[in-house]
């Protein structure tokens, strides 16, 4: 079996971003920045041969996908299997919020605890148990093609993980930026990183620019 190269893409930036809200899977929408980001990153692979986009279900990753498949003309298909970690009871607080609300939980969370689920949330071994399943299924549909995976912040840092070997108690030292690209190659025994965190496309262009 060939291996399958992967685009994988954040979902451009909302309001909630700004805020240090957490989303989890709260369906939040792209602010104005947001959409300037998805129309870049558009650009930027709209000349990649591109087998198939998948998307999280989500608003804020769906719409930064359907802007790279009108740019690609590649095929779109929403893929609740890439969604964010679910943060349960604490999805809609920020950061500081939990800190001062639940502390006992913001420490859990801070430290990386493995197996700590907010209430009706997802652990981290649970986040990283169904990523690996949902890119190995859809990796192995496109041996020898490109596929571009449009999700989220976590499930990037679970993606760099699986790749580099890091556990998943490491300290990140790695970015996350909405609309970055990140690269990588699959293959039957695993995932290994091609490139990471490029955000030259977001370095040019006017935000002013008329939207037509």
């Amino acid at each position: 079996m060939q291996a399958t190269r992967i685009i994988a893409v954040r979902h451009g930036e909302t309001a909630w971003n700004v805020d240090t809200r957490i989303q989890g899977h709260l369906d939040i929408a792209l602010n104005d920045t947001g959409q300037w980001q998805a129309r870049q990153v558009a650009k930027a692979l709209a000349a990649e041969p591109l087998t198939a986009i998948y998307t999280s279900d989500l608003q804020r990753a769906h719409a930064t996908a359907c802007a790279i498949a009108q740019a690609s003309g590649a095929p779109l298909v929403p893929e609740p299997g890439l969604r964010e970690r679910s943060f349960g009871a604490l999805e809609g607080r920020t950061f500081a919020e939990i800190e001062t609300e639940l502390p006992e939980q913001a420490r859990r969370w801070r430290q990386r605890d493995p197996h700590f689920a907010p209430e009706g949330g997802e652990t981290l071994v649970q986040l990283r148990e169904r990523i690996a399943a949902t890119t190995h299924r859809l990796a192995a549909q496109h041996s020898g093609g490109l596929i571009v995976l449009v999700a989220h912040g976590g499930v990037l840092d679970v993606l760099y993980r699986l790749a580099t070997g890091q556990e998943l108690q490491a300290p990140r030292t790695w970015q996350l930026a909405n609309a970055s690209i990140n690269r990588l190659l699959w293959t039957p025994q695993g995932l290994t990183l091609v490139g990471w965190a490029d955000t030259q496309h977001l370095d040019t262009g006017s935000r002013d620019e008329t939207v037509t």
